[in-house]
């Protein structure tokens, strides 16, 4: 955004300064041709260069005040802000790997199965022995 402000300044002054490169000409030529006298011309660039200072830090007051409600709108977290945040972010994936870790050196609690007891068949003896 700071990138952006510059640039829009600079396109400013650049513009302000061919303005007034204009406008030196234009002062210039109506001394040559003897519309106006050499004092009259430096009158006019000098008003010109002190209105356009004028201008110059209201417009860069107003377009920082525009760019602060501007960042208050869409309310980006500060550099500080946003370090905190990833402070707690890294902190929380370390508590999370250690965690993980712990869960992966446990070792799994066996399964106990139970198996089906087969119940045994009694055979019974005859007996070979006669009765006697």
């Amino acid at each position: 955004m700071e990138d952006l402000f510059k640039k829009f300044i600079y396109t400013g002054v650049g513009f302000a300064a061919l303005t007034a490169e204009k406008l030196q000409e234009a002062v210039d030529e109506l001394v040559g041709k003897g519309k106006i006298s050499k004092d009259e011309g430096k009158k006019i660039v000098d008003d010109f260069f002190e209105n356009t200072e004028t201008k110059k830090e209201e417009f860069e007051r107003k377009l920082k005040e525009a760019a602060e409600n501007l960042m208050d709108k869409i309310s980006l977290p500060t550099k500080s802000e946003f370090d905190d945040l990833k402070k707690k972010v890294e902190e929380l994936e370390a508590k999370l790997a250690a965690k993980e870790g712990e869960t992966a050196a446990k070792p799994e609690a066996k399964k106990t199965t139970t198996r089906k007891s087969t119940t045994a068949k009694k055979t019974t003896r005859k007996s070979t022995k006669k009765e006697e």
